[in-house]
């Protein structure tokens, strides 16, 4: 049923309704929502407003009758009409002042996680040329990234910004560092340990670099030969890291067995269980997750979401049990980037995951009375909400789908609070 313009007279519980109105000019939380209390109507009809819109199909009653008369309000209904209404500004107003701090925290992790791509890029611009200067840079990098993610008891993982196709394997490189690091934090990995996950994670790729790039281009369409020639990526950045002899043996196994999957199917060893490393096991565990969600066929790629989904109902066989648990843990059932629909029958889409409250993340969500710029971002147990469903950003309307922006590569970032 398309939407309805009604009298605020005609509005009753279950309605929900769409306020006509900027949303710095009523107390609400949002200016489209399901109506829960009498009081919330005597509120709206406080505003002043003749007439709203409500939307049928999202409510759970439909309007009052045309010709149902209307009460009028006693004087105890007029002062818990204003008390509410009151109450309500107050409480926006700390959800402002909560949604700032919130902001001021993704762009100082913006800035880190720009920081950190930065130091990425000139490790792997001197790889080749300047070995000992990449690998002196990449151990300063992770070192600083473990000691940061170890300073903390809880860890918040936060939706980067779009990045640049053109780099994707510095992307990539950093996005599986990060999720290594957190997962061996939360295995409880020693800082030593995460170290290493950081380090063998940022290089496990790098042996594709000696390899033809319509090679690397082609993954998941490549004949056997090409097959065995893209598979030797792992021996030929051992290669490449024989020439620094310092470079540790702990992160070398990681990158060597990062393609080694628990029943044996993985290679160059077609090592099984625990013939793997226990670093290198969760490394390949959290490069399956990265290269579902970005394979080199943009065609094929998965939400977070249907990511773990296929992890966890098709490939647990390929991985310890207990790293893809904490893996999912760690991600939330709806990780940073996925795009769901709320309880209240609002669409957003999830921006960060605190590691002690992953059924309540924070969600971006869409309400075309705000700017885009100050699209509000909710703590869904704070507002009492819970997400229903997720949604495949391509099925948006263009209007939608603009305004939430919906990462074609998601990447993450972790923000933390000292002890």
């Amino acid at each position: 049923m398309a939407e309805l313009k009604i009298s605020v007279n005609r509005l009753q519980l279950g309605n929900y309704v769409k306020l006509p109105v900027n949303w710095g000019d009523h107390p609400f939380l949002f200016s489209n929502f399901k109506i829960k209390s009498q009081e919330q109507i005597d509120v709206i009809r406080n505003l002043g407003l003749k007439h709203v819109t409500i939307v049928p199909d999202k409510s759970d009653n439909l309007p009052l009758a045309v010709d149902t008369p209307v009460a009028i309000p006693s004087n105890e209904q007029t002062d818990a009409a204003k008390a509410m209404e009151a109450e309500l500004w107050q409480q926006k107003q700390k959800r402002i002042e909560e949604l700032k701090n919130y902001r001021r925290q993704l762009q100082k992790c913006e800035k880190d996680f720009a920081k950190s791509m930065s130091q990425v890029r000139s490790v792997m611009g001197k790889i080749l040329n300047r070995p000992l200067t990449a690998i002196s840079e990449a151990t300063e990098l992770i070192e600083s990234m473990a000691e940061s993610l170890m300073s903390t008891d809880n860890s918040v993982l936060h939706l980067m910004s779009e990045s640049k196709e053109t780099e994707a394997l510095y992307y990539h490189s950093l996005n599986v560092s990060v999720l290594s690091m957190m997962l061996g934090k939360a295995s409880g990995c020693s800082l030593e340990e995460i170290k290493m996950l950081g380090l063998g994670s940022l290089f496990h790729d790098i042996g594709q670099i000696k390899l033809p790039s319509k090679i690397v281009r082609g993954v998941g369409n490549l004949n056997q030969a090409e097959q065995n020639l893209y598979q030797m990526h792992c021996n030929y950045a051992i290669e490449l890291l024989q020439l620094v002899e310092d470079f540790p043996e702990a992160a070398k196994t990681i990158i060597l067995q990062h393609h080694e999957y628990a029943d044996g199917s993985g290679y160059p060893a077609k090592l099984k269980g625990d013939q793997i490393d226990k670093l290198a096991q969760m490394v390949a565990l959290v490069n399956r997750y990265d290269n579902i969600c970005h394979p080199t066929d943009i065609r094929q790629a998965k939400i977070p979401y249907q990511a773990l989904s296929i992890m966890f109902k098709q490939q647990a066989k390929l991985f310890n049990k207990d790293n893809l648990g904490r893996l999912i843990k760690l991600l939330g059932i709806y990780p940073p980037g996925s795009v769901v629909q709320l309880s209240s029958g609002q669409v957003g889409m999830v921006m960060s995951v605190a590691s002690d409250r992953l059924l309540f993340p924070k969600v971006l969500v869409f309400d075309p009375a705000v700017p885009r710029t100050e699209a509000p971002i909710i703590d869904l147990e704070a507002a009492e909400l819970s997400i229903e469903k997720v949604i495949k950003p391509q099925s948006l309307p263009p209007n939608v789908h603009e305004y939430l922006n919906p990462r074609v590569r998601t990447s993450y970032y972790f923000e933390h609070d000292e002890k």
